[in-house]
């Protein structure tokens, strides 16, 4: 006689698996890539200080830019992660999935273990913002 019994736990679909993955893969890269913002960084402000070329320390800025850019993806991935499978919504899922998602992310960003996360996305966020308003990072448009 065969047991008809239903698996323990929840289930995880292969349409929500894939997407957690990529995250749990670009949260794992959060380290580097806040490294080398630190980096970009440290090398704007040495193109600062020495001023040598006639543009100015373009290359910097717009390297900076995108370090910051790559370390706010990153945390934001870990983020996601952090938040949890219910989080996630299958591509082209139906509207009551999306919103039960929606819903589940914002319980669980109210969770004291998502704090951490949250601040570093708020905090890297406000700082590419910042320098995006210090340095013009796109060419500007001749009038």
């Amino acid at each position: 006689m065969r047991s008809t019994a239903m698996p323990l736990g929840r289930r995880k679909s292969n349409d929500v698996a894939e997407p957690m993955e990529a995250d749990q893969a670009l949260a794992g890269t959060y380290r580097d890539r806040l490294a080398e913002a630190t980096e970009a960084e440290g090398a704007l402000r040495a193109a600062q200080g020495t001023d040598a070329s006639d543009t100015g320390p373009r290359a910097e800025v717009i390297a900076f830019d995108k370090a910051l850019t790559a370390a706010l993806l990153a945390a934001e991935a870990a983020e996601r992660v952090a938040a949890g499978r219910k989080t996630y919504a299958a591509p082209g899922a139906d509207a009551k999935t999306v919103r039960a998602a929606e819903i589940a992310y914002r319980k669980a960003k109210a969770k004291p273990a998502m704090r951490p996360w949250t601040a570093e996305v708020d905090r890297l966020r406000t700082a590419r913002e910042a320098h995006r308003l210090s340095y013009r990072t796109v060419p500007a448009v001749a009038v």
